[in-house]
């Protein structure tokens, strides 16, 4: 049900005839001998004297007609779900027909008719079809699309239905670049958006939202520091959250460089395990005020560890004793580390028991600074120099097969690719072969 495009609303009859069915719509909720008295008012009102212009060219009077219709609605109506969402679509067509978008006027109509939907109980699939309805009708440009889809988000949140809208953070960016809002607006509307799926159990999704949130925010203020704090906080909090270089991106967050949970920030940045107790040793006061946990905290250092290990020895075996020392485990425990390491998505290797190695084929650099450069420099030089070598072998097997078609056979035909593969383990580039024997059920 996520909200489309602005679309038009088509409705027959004249001015008179649809003020009049509205009216009808809403008389239904009173006692049958109470409705003609209740309809007659806006009878009278839409009649034109004599020597009055008609109501249909005279638009202040329908306006002012029409607002006394809205000033009836305080519900959704006695109706069924399908007779609510065309009342509601026929009310919509000439509220933003007869009001001007900007007019201080139209946004308190229009937060009437809102909390008129939101408030009323049940039906709550017309509820969210009828805001939908009217979120679509509005132009993309406009600044009341802000109230009606944060009318369609409290309410699913509400109801725990957060789902049903199919919220895409790329729409919600393109939605604050169109909306003539505030940036003060845009930043509330982030950080609705962070409490709902963090509400529903998302936190995931509600991270990459507090993260656009501290971006939106000036990065000196003060709600953008503490909302920087809130994001690393969550980041630590994710069992499968390892990209930290974004938050130290962030000038908001490198704005609280006093703070505690930066230096924990920049120990899984730059460090390892000793450091990450070190720090939790000498700050366990914020773990519980963070609601960080200790252990799972040490997991993940653990595999960032590994992945940096892996990262400066890509294309090289690594011996279990290694990464038992790096990582403060036993030998015995390095298999199940690696296996954790590479469904994380850290790592990608073969693990030999034989040899009690691990050869690494790619690994994720925790930061991609001048060191991480530097790597990559070697290795495509590397890259470049086993390229020369295949031409090379290519060029020898075939001068061989010329001269020898009936003996060169598959070694000839084989030695390319093998040689292809020798350029790909020196350079850090994963070969499907690599892949596939690094694959963990």
């Amino acid at each position: 049900m996520a909200p489309a495009d602005s679309i038009s609303i088509f409705a027959e009859g004249t001015f008179d005839e649809q003020i009049l069915e509205l009216v009808n719509y809403l008389a239904r909720a009173l006692p049958e001998d109470t409705r003609a008295a209740y309809i007659q008012p806006f009878q009278e009102s839409l009649a034109s004297a004599e020597g009055q212009k008609p109501i249909e060219e005279d638009e202040e009077r329908r306006r002012k007609v029409f607002g006394s219709v809205i000033a009836e609605v305080t519900g959704l109506g006695d109706g069924s779900d399908k007779e609510i969402e065309g009342f509601f679509n026929l009310l919509f067509s000439h509220f933003l027909t007869l009001f001007p978008h900007n007019a201080p006027e139209t946004r308190t109509h229009l937060d009437s008719l809102l909390n008129a939907i939101s408030s009323s109980p049940g039906h709550a699939s017309a509820k969210y079809r009828t805001l939908s309805n009217l979120f679509n009708a509005i132009p993309r440009q406009s600044g009341l699309r802000l109230p009606v889809y944060k009318t369609l988000l409290d309410l699913a949140s509400a109801n725990d239905e957060i789902d049903i809208l199919g919220i895409d953070q790329a729409e919600v960016d393109k939605w604050l670049s169109e909306w003539d809002i505030s940036s003060e607006d845009k930043s509330a509307f982030l950080k609705l958006l962070v409490d709902a799926f963090q509400k529903a159990g998302q936190s995931t999704t509600s991270l990459q939202y507090q993260l656009s949130y501290v971006r939106s925010l000036p990065s000196s203020s003060s709600s953008a520091q503490s909302a920087a704090v809130d994001a690393i906080a969550a980041a630590f909090r994710l069992p499968s959250y390892f990209d930290y270089d974004s938050l130290f991106r962030l000038d908001a967050v490198v704005a609280v460089k006093d703070h505690e949970l930066f230096s924990l920030l920049h120990i899984f940045l730059n460090d390892g395990l000793p450091q990450y107790k070190a720090w939790a040793q000498a700050h366990a006061d914020a773990l519980s005020k963070y609601e960080l946990d200790s252990s799972e905290l040490e997991r993940k250092i653990r595999l960032l560890t590994l992945a940096t290990l892996g990262f400066q020895n890509i294309g090289r075996d690594l011996p279990y004793s290694v990464i038992a020392s790096a990582l403060q485990i036993e030998p015995s425990q390095v298999e199940s580390w690696v296996i954790d390491t590479i469904r994380a998505g850290l790592l990608t290797g073969k693990l030999s028991q034989t040899a009690q190695t691990l050869h690494v084929t790619r690994a994720t650099a925790r930061a991609f600074e001048r060191e991480q450069w530097e790597l990559l420099e070697k290795r495509l030089q590397a890259w470049k120099a086993g390229l020369a070598s295949v031409l090379e072998t290519v060029s020898a097997s075939r001068k061989k097969v010329g001269a020898s078609p009936a003996t060169a056979g598959a070694g000839a035909a084989a030695a390319p690719a093998k040689a292809a593969e020798n350029v790909a383990n020196a350079a850090g580039i994963e070969t499907a072969t690599a892949v596939a024997q690094a694959s963990v059920a």
